[in-house]
């Protein structure tokens, strides 16, 4: 995975952004969108030395599933997927052209399907909706590393 290459005086990762993105159109690219989540945060660990935790890399993976399967499954034409890396969180940015916001179901244990939203919600640090002059975008950040003190990558204190 190429990722922009650090500019000549920049001794740091905070003056660039670190971003990857693709278009989805069919639902067998869903696999692929996970597959990008898993190589963009190989590639931000192993060149960029960003610590990256096995739980956030199965978190982020599971909530890109998520967010493309739906986008995929209720709105007509291609979905984009963003990932960013920013403040130690990966943020993942889901785009597609229909207009209607999803509804966030409350949880309920003996209901059959519909769980996306509510697994992206649990695994998010911060969870948004955005109306866009075309569509909408759902955008999701995701702790990098676990706390040391123990707290789950990814989760918000209560």
């Amino acid at each position: 995975m190429d990722l922009p290459e650090q500019d000549e005086g920049h001794d740091s990762l905070v003056d660039r952004v670190l971003t990857v993105s693709a278009a989805f159109e069919g639902n067998e690219e869903i696999a692929e969108a996970r597959d990008l989540a898993r190589e963009f945060l190989t590639s931000v660990q192993a060149e960029h030395g960003l610590p990256v935790s096995p739980r956030a890399m199965g978190m982020v993976q599971l909530a890109v599933s998520e967010l493309v399967t739906n986008a995929r499954k209720y709105a007509p034409g291609p979905c984009t997927l963003t990932l960013q890396i920013e403040d130690g969180t990966v943020q993942a940015s889901v785009w597609d052209s229909s207009p209607t916001l999803p509804l966030v179901l409350p949880a309920d244990p003996t209901r059959i399907g519909q769980h996306g939203l509510e697994i992206v919600m649990a695994l998010s640090h911060t969870f948004t909706i955005q109306r866009e002059p075309v569509g909408k975008r759902i955008t999701i950040s995701i702790m990098l590393a676990d706390d040391p003190g123990g707290d789950i990558a990814g989760r918000q204190a209560l």
